[in-house]
């Protein structure tokens, strides 16, 4: 039987800059792939999400390739300082992670001893045992994971009211300006939406803002 093999972009430690677990150091898993953009320049004005500010296409950044799980689970693990304290954390990235994501390869980074968040657009069902959901929706997407841990909106959208999210199942609620050549505009109105809805939290990019990848 044929090992199932992983298309993945690019493997990297750093720090989280965004969300629910900013300052938080991480290896970033990131999966090749998307459902709303296929990551090609040319297609972006036709896809449904056409803000991304993520390189995930092919499998040729920082430890790319296609790994089966044992594979990529000791690819993820080399990444981690040898003498570490804490939980080590895996962040499950995209693109769209969860068009690969699965049972079996959840349950072998958990036995390599990680924690596992995604960071998904919310178009498709997690599986379970997974540490911590981020959702990020985007307009003209359906979303299908209505819970987690954090829902991550960037802002603003077009037609697109924060709002409609608020009542769903999440810990936290996140607000994050969209990046691009109206950032500085954007933060000025993500800081006033969130004064003026304080169930709303500013998240800001600060890996950017202090040049971490």
């Amino acid at each position: 039987m044929q090992l199932r093999k992983y298309s993945i972009k690019e493997i990297y430690y750093t720090i989280q800059g965004e969300g629910g677990q900013t300052g938080r150091p991480a290896v970033f898993c990131r999966f090749a792939g998307c459902n709303l953009w296929t990551g090609r320049e040319e297609d972006r004005q036709k896809a449904i999400c056409q803000f991304c500010d993520t390189d995930f296409f092919d499998t040729d950044g920082e430890n790319g390739g296609k790994y089966i799980a044992r594979e990529l689970v000791s690819k993820i693990q080399s990444q981690w300082p040898s003498n570490p304290s804490g939980t080590p954390l895996v962040v499950c990235t995209g693109g769209e992670p969860l068009l690969q994501l699965n049972s079996a390869l959840i349950t072998a980074i958990h036995q390599a001893g990680f924690e596992i968040a995604i960071e998904t657009n919310g178009t498709i069902r997690s599986p379970e045992n997974i540490d911590w959901i981020c959702v990020s929706p985007k307009a003209g997407a359906e979303l299908i994971q209505i819970t987690g841990h954090e829902l991550k909106f960037v802002y603003p959208q077009n037609g697109f009211d924060p709002e409609q999210f608020i009542h769903l199942n999440f810990k936290h609620f996140f607000l994050q300006p969209m990046d691009g050549p109206n950032i500085t505009e954007n933060i000025q109105s993500t800081i006033q939406y969130c004064l003026e809805h304080p169930q709303w939290r500013l998240s800001l990019q600060t890996h950017k803002l202090v040049g971490l990848k």
